[in-house]
Formats: structure tokens, sequence, C-alpha cells
């Protein structure tokens, strides 16, 4: 995720509207990024439904899956 409006749209990129968020917010669907649990801190947010929908269809439209 990042709060810097990016330059490219869906299925790229995905505005997330998940309530909890401080700031507008964008999910990047293209950097699909792997973490250890220890980097990963509280949750601030969680999608609805409908969005992670949306992030399936642009991973599979980016993988052509």
């Amino acid at each position: 995720m990042t709060s810097q409006e990016p330059r490219a749209g869906f299925p790229l990129t995905l505005e997330s509207h998940a309530p909890g968020l401080m700031k507008r917010s964008w999910i990047k669907i293209s950097q699909v990024r792997t973490l250890s649990a220890e980097r990963i801190g509280k949750r601030i947010a969680r999608s609805p439904d409908e969005e992670l929908s949306r992030v399936i269809e642009g991973l599979n439209e980016i993988t052509g899956g």
C-alpha cells in the first residue's frame, strides 16, 4: 500500500476505501512482496470483501489467470 497517488490505474493499482485508513491510500497490485512476520506491525484497517475481490481481479488480469 502507498499514500502516494499512482500514475497507473487498475489493474496495477486500486484505491483503498478500507475503514480506518488515516490517509487516501492505494493498493499496489503490481508490486507483490513477501514480508517476514516480524516486520508486520499492528493492523490499521481491514479491506472489505468487495475490495479484496477487486485486488484478486487485478492480479488475474496481470498474470493472465
